[in-house]
């Protein structure tokens, strides 16, 4: 089972651009889908997407398609999420996932990263 730090969160200005990054260690990346998910205070978490271990295909939530993206560099054990002019909306905790196997609809998840924070000043 692989383990997962995310990085790249921070303090930014609403507009701005953002990519995180979730580094996997301790098994074999590529034989696992990843995904992304957001937990603001108070809220539920949220699903923000998927790719499959190959990176050829990927599930983006309906409201998240338009500023989100995500990819991964199997190479170096890692999964992105870029997310354009961000909003104070967009101000959550950001969790990585990752499931053995080629899945992009994914209701159980193998382990989950302890997350990285992204806030967005107006």
């Amino acid at each position: 089972q692989v383990q997962l730090v995310e990085s790249g969160g921070g303090l930014v200005q609403a507009g701005d651009s953002l990519r995180l990054s979730c580094v996997a260690s301790g098994g074999t990346f590529s034989k696992y889908s990843m995904g992304w998910f957001r937990q603001a205070p108070g809220k539920e978490r949220e699903f923000v997407g998927s790719i499959i271990f190959s990176g050829t295909r990927t599930n983006l939530a309906d409201s998240m398609k338009d500023r989100f993206t995500i990819s991964r560099d199997n190479a170096k054990n890692t999964v992105f999420l870029e997310i354009n002019g961000l909003k104070p909306e967009d101000s959550a905790v950001y969790y990585c996932a990752a499931r053995s196997g080629s899945y992009l609809v994914i209701s159980e998840w193998d382990c989950w990263g302890q997350g990285t924070q992204v806030t967005v000043s107006s």
